[in-house]
């Protein structure tokens, strides 16, 4: 179940970045490129940071095949994934909620503090869409005012509520994902935002 969230994860992230890339309307080289680094941008800060290297998608080739074969995908059926806007949202939550199991499960094998692994999925469901934005010439979205790294912290908590329950541990991954991913989207279709520090 962990290594099918953390494929699914990177799909989802990789079609993500796909779509910005397409928006800036990038060369076949560019477009890779922005779907890797959103691909596993956050797993491999994540990984650098826990001490586990080679990271990740170095010591194990299907996430590189994976992130290929997704952006091949992605720029062949792009007029098929209509309303680019709508779908770079729904790729990009999807992959936020399952990044953010993905790291907290990381931090709970590495025997951190709870507190810790809610930082370590934070940073493996965010800093992929950072890098992206960055390289894109956009403010990255962790750091607007909207509902982005807050549903990662809560879902993240969230999974060691869960986790206290009489329930499989495949199940606490399931709904601590998708509590981060119905967060976001309820934020997103209601507008809930935080304040902002500035007077328009």
């Amino acid at each position: 179940m962990f290594y099918t969230i953390d494929i699914l994860g990177t799909i989802a992230f990789s079609i993500s970045g796909v779509l910005v890339a397409l928006n800036k309307r990038m060369d076949p080289f560019g477009i890779l490129i922005i779907a890797f680094v959103t691909a596993v941008g956050g797993g491999t800060l994540r990984d650098i940071l826990i001490g586990h290297t080679p990271v990740s998608w170095m010591e194990n080739m299907t996430y590189t095949y994976v992130i290929i074969a997704s952006t091949i995908f992605a720029v062949v059926f792009r007029r098929r994934l209509d309303y680019l806007r709508k779908s770079l949202l729904l790729f990009d939550t999807i992959g936020i909620g399952l990044y953010t199991v993905v790291g907290v499960e990381r931090g709970v094998l590495a025997g951190l503090d709870p507190i810790i692994c809610v930082a370590l999925g934070t940073i493996s469901a965010c800093f992929g869409g950072v890098i992206r934005d960055i390289l894109c010439s956009e403010i990255p979205v962790i750091f607007r005012k909207e509902i982005y790294a807050t549903a990662c912290i809560v879902g993240g908590f969230s999974y060691f509520l869960i986790k206290k329950l009489p329930i499989e541990v495949d199940l606490a991954f399931a709904f601590a994902g998708a509590i981060v991913i119905v967060i976001r989207l309820l934020a997103v279709k209601f507008k809930i935002s935080f304040p902002s520090l500035y007077k328009d």
